[in-house]
Formats: C-alpha cells, structure tokens, sequence
C-alpha cells in the first residue's frame, strides 16, 4: 500500500468514529424536530381558533358601542333640558343673590347689628322676603292691567 491508501484509510476510520459520537446528539435533534413538527401541525388550527375568537369579541364590542351611540342619543334631549334647568336656576339664584347684596350693602349699622347679634341668615330670609314681595307687586299689577 502506498501512502496515498494509507492516508484514505485513516480519515475513513476518522469519519466512522465521528459518525459514531455524533449519533447520540442526532438522534435527540431528530426528536426535538419530531416535537416540533407535532406542534406545528396544530398551529393552523389555534391561530383559526384564536382568530374566531378575536372576530367575536370585537363584533361585540362594536355592537355596545352601537347600543351605548343609540342609548346616548336618547339621552341627550334629557342633558339639554337639564342644563337649561339649571342655567335658569343660576340665573335666578344670581338675581336673588344681587338684590340681597344690595340691600346689605345699603345698611351698615343693620349688618353690624345682624354681625353681633349673629343673625346673618335671619336678616338674609327677611331680605329675600322683602325682594320677593317688591318685585312680585309690579309684576301683578302689570299683569292686573292687562
């Protein structure tokens, strides 16, 4: 045999040792690949599920929001009636609380008086009470005229 034989002979030796440690490590690949070829056989099936899933809960949604849209444009005449209520009682309520104001202010030893002997909210009935009775005299008698 020449060197050339020899030389062939001991890589092929070489390369059966290494085929030999290496089948341990190949057989486990082939079996993690075997795992993953289950698992990737039920993934169309999930990602459908998931998707249908995914569709219900947002025709859901989509259909509260429809329901809440129709159930807040029912409510909105109510929120209109409501705000023009209470623009009205502001209105009112700063009318009244102008015309106490002024006669306050119009009688500085009445409010010293009212401030010893604490009757603030005695002297602010009795004042409203006075604006009302004055305010609703003209009213009836223009009323009473036509």
């Amino acid at each position: 045999m020449d060197w050339l034989g020899l030389g062939v002979t001991i890589l092929g030796i070489a390369f059966l040792i290494l085929a030999i440690l290496l089948m341990k490590p190949l057989f486990h690949l082939a079996g993690v690949l075997r795992s993953l070829q289950t698992t990737t056989d039920k993934l169309p099936e999930q990602v459908e599920e998931i998707t249908n899933q995914a569709t219900d809960t947002i025709s859901t949604g989509h259909e509260t929001l429809h329901e809440l849209n129709q159930q807040a444009k029912e409510l909105t005449p109510i929120f209109h009636l409501v705000g023009d209520a209470s623009r009205a009682a502001k209105a009112a309520s700063s009318t009244v609380v102008d015309a106490i104001m002024k006669v306050q202010g119009s009688s500085t030893e009445g409010n010293d008086f009212t401030k010893k002997h604490h009757l603030e909210g005695i002297y602010g009935l009795a004042t409203l009470t006075y604006y009302a009775i004055k305010q609703s005299k003209p009213q009836q008698a223009s009323n009473n005229s036509k």
